[in-house]
């Protein structure tokens, strides 16, 4: 079973659209949609494990020039 979540990821003035199309070409990031609201883009994301989730926010998303600030939120299944 796979882990997901969603990463919800506040940019620089002007850059949604850039980072938006940057994230979603991430191996792992099934989508990536510029939104309104707090957040400017919304990625979705699908890894092994919880481990791996972090690894790539960090090592891959978080270095998108552009990105201010993500927030990560597993999907959980009640």
């Amino acid at each position: 079973m796979s882990v997901s979540a969603y990463i919800l990821i506040q940019t620089e003035v002007g850059k949604a659209a850039q980072v938006a199309s940057e994230v979603a070409g991430i191996p792992g990031i099934t989508a990536a949609e510029s939104v309104t609201g707090s957040y400017d883009v919304i990625a979705r994301a699908e890894s092994d494990t919880v481990d791996d989730l972090g690894k790539m926010v960090v090592s891959r998303v978080q270095m998108v020039e552009g990105i201010t600030r993500t927030l990560t939120c597993p999907v959980v299944h009640l």
